[in-house]
């Protein structure tokens, strides 16, 4: 599915289903939780990755590299061959890094899922990240009614959308920019309190924004508030 056809397809049967699924469970149409939630289903990179909020960029990154890593060697049935290939990396990487973080092959070769578990998995964290930013705004038996609804939806809406592969590099990168900018943006751009909080150098957070190209997208997202 090109750019076009994808944009076509969240604006027109998806946006349809989060409007009927709303309804359903808050009895209104909210149009602004809509375009959040079609926003980040749109973007042909995963949107919602492993976030580990309450951390270190250090500590979040390593959670982020285990279940990252679990979550592929499970979809490939514990074949490390095969997982290297499709991440971009060789057969000794793949080996280290399962044991510099502690994963156990024989547990995770227990647990094998399909690439549409993981596909549906991937919406539900979209659409409950994007929903997790309205708790304050709507009652939470509400709330927790839509929270039910979310694993029907997501099995509709993987049917609709197409599946995103990344490798290793890409999923660090884009890992990267989501918690950066998250905790940039819960600091209203504010560099030094950000880089405080994540306990890394103003420095390092100065560069890797760069790297990452935040700066615009954080304008962006100071100017709208």
């Amino acid at each position: 599915m090109n750019k076009h056809n994808l944009e076509e397809t969240v604006k027109g049967k998806v946006a349809l289903l989060l409007e009927e699924t709303m309804e359903k469970s808050w009895g209104i149409y909210i149009p602004q939780v809509q375009s959040d939630i079609t926003d980040k289903l749109q973007n042909p990179l995963p949107q919602q990755l492993y976030l580990f909020r309450e951390s270190s960029f250090h500590e979040a990154k390593q959670k982020f590299k285990a279940e990252f890593l679990k979550n592929q060697l499970r979809f490939h049935g514990g074949n490390i061959s095969q997982l290297a290939k499709f991440i971009g990396l060789d057969r000794r990487s793949v080996h280290r890094s399962v044991k510099g973080l502690g994963l156990s092959m024989e547990s995770i070769r227990q647990e094998q899922i399909s690439e549409n578990s993981c596909h549906e998995a991937l919406i539900t964290r979209t659409i409950r990240g994007a929903l997790d930013d309205y708790k304050d705004l709507i009652r939470p038996q509400k709330m927790e009614k839509m929270y039910q609804e979310v694993p029907a939806l997501s099995r509709h809406l993987a049917k609709l959308l197409p599946h995103n592969h990344l490798t290793w590099k890409q999923a660090e990168r884009e890992f990267e920019k989501q918690f950066l900018f998250q905790a940039l943006s819960e600091h209203r751009g504010k560099v030094a309190e950000t880089a405080r909080q994540l306990r890394i150098q103003p420095e390092t957070l100065h560069r890797k924004m760069s790297r990452l190209g935040l700066k615009k997208d954080l304008s962006q997202k100071l100017f709208k508030l």
